[in-house]
């Protein structure tokens, strides 16, 4: 039976090896519908190839020139259109886009017991004690797309979930993993962009960079498997091989291992619980690699993933304050207005100021993000 897909974000990264995967098996997958921001050109090639029944894109003079180009097209635009694509009828949604943009689809999506697979890690941080009490709720079934969630799941899938000890994430690092905190005043923007091993967007490179990203994941751990902060450990792994383990109690550990390829968590995904080839995927040769380096996470030189543990910890509103800080210090050091070192310092003085709330509802959570993003922009003034 082919899996009719709706995919959000379809002209970043994640979005474009999505369809990288529907390309490759035409007999699975159909992409029904899809949303893009204002990249306009790959949608219009996305429109071409695929053929969807439904779009929605960023902005209303975007949606008004396409609705001419394609007739028979539904084009939507704007939050009000992300939602009502997310909603379209599909097998699966997978909210690719990055931001606490993908928040509402992704809630009302849940709310029709769709499967939703998940590669936009803000939703889970923001707000993830709605997304799984409204999955719970409702029967909807939440697949991590992230390669740490992915691994994670595979390695506790068949497993009892009371016999797991501990999760292990591993981080590559990201840019800079070989430079002193002094070595990274003045870095540009270009040399945080040059990730080592992933081809990712900017924003989720910058974010490898700082830690960030891994402090995100592990937020996204604690609310997708329900294990406690002192349970996650992360794990510098420079090779990214090992995507992350799950520690049992016996002792044993269960590791997922496999190139550095998005499409691979991706399909999985889409396939659960099967498995699909993939013809043309470089394969591991753990002999041709010869050997595997890890390091224990340093927690000074990576200020921003103790951030994030602490954020965790408070819970509540403050995993919604690390993610708005963070989002709108990363825009500003991508447009030249900060330096790469003042990332992490926004979002501590956010944290810092913030008043915490233990347990919000989404008017809560939207509002705590819309004035962490403001607080953060005043703080330059």
């Amino acid at each position: 039976m082919t899996k009719k897909i709706i995919l959000l974000g379809a002209t970043g990264s994640i979005g474009l090896q999505t369809a990288d995967i529907v390309r490759e098996h035409p007999e699975a997958f159909q992409l029904t519908g899809f949303s893009a921001g204002r990249n306009i050109g790959k949608t219009v090639e996305l429109i071409n190839e695929f053929q969807p029944e439904i779009v929605c894109v960023q902005q209303e003079p975007d949606a008004l020139a396409l609705s001419r180009q394609f007739p028979r097209l539904t084009v939507l635009h704007g939050e009000k259109g992300l939602i009502e694509i997310a909603t379209y009828e599909a097998d699966v949604l997978l909210n690719s886009v990055i931001g606490s943009v993908g928040l509402q689809p992704t809630l009302e999506a849940i709310k029709l017991g769709r499967t939703i697979a998940i590669a936009n890690k803000e939703t889970l941080v923001t707000a993830g004690h709605l997304v799984m009490e409204h999955a719970r709720t409702y029967g909807a079934v939440i697949l991590p797309v992230d390669s740490e969630h992915s691994a994670l799941y595979q390695a506790l899938n068949g497993e009892k979930r009371e016999q797991a000890s501990k999760l292990i994430l591993t981080a590559s690092g990201g840019s800079f993993r070989d430079r002193t905190r002094k070595e990274l005043e003045g870095v540009t923007v270009q040399e945080a962009l040059a990730h080592p091993n992933w081809s990712m967007g900017a924003k989720i490179t910058i974010d490898s960079a700082t830690m960030v990203n891994k402090g995100l994941e592990v937020i996204e751990a604690h609310v997708l498997f329900d294990f406690d902060y002192d349970d996650i450990e992360v794990l510098l792994h420079r090779e990214s091989i090992i995507h992350s383990m799950v520690e049992f109690q016996d002792t044993s550990v269960m590791a997922q291992l496999g190139t550095p390829d998005m499409r691979v968590p991706i399909q999985y995904a889409l396939t659960y619980p099967d498995r699909f080839p993939r013809a043309e995927a470089k394969r591991l040769n753990l002999a041709e690699i010869g050997k595997l380096h890890f390091q224990p996470m340093d927690f000074v030189r990576f200020r921003a993933l103790q951030l994030a543990f602490d954020a965790g910890r408070a819970a509540g509103t403050m995993t919604t304050v690390l993610n708005a800080a963070n989002e709108q210090a990363v825009a500003m050091f991508l447009d030249g207005q900060i330096s790469f070192l003042q990332i992490e310092e926004l979002i501590e003085r956010a944290m810092h100021e913030h008043a915490l709330i233990h347990q919000p509802d989404l008017e809560t959570i939207l509002h705590t993000d819309a004035e962490t993003r403001k607080s953060v922009k005043d703080m330059l003034k």
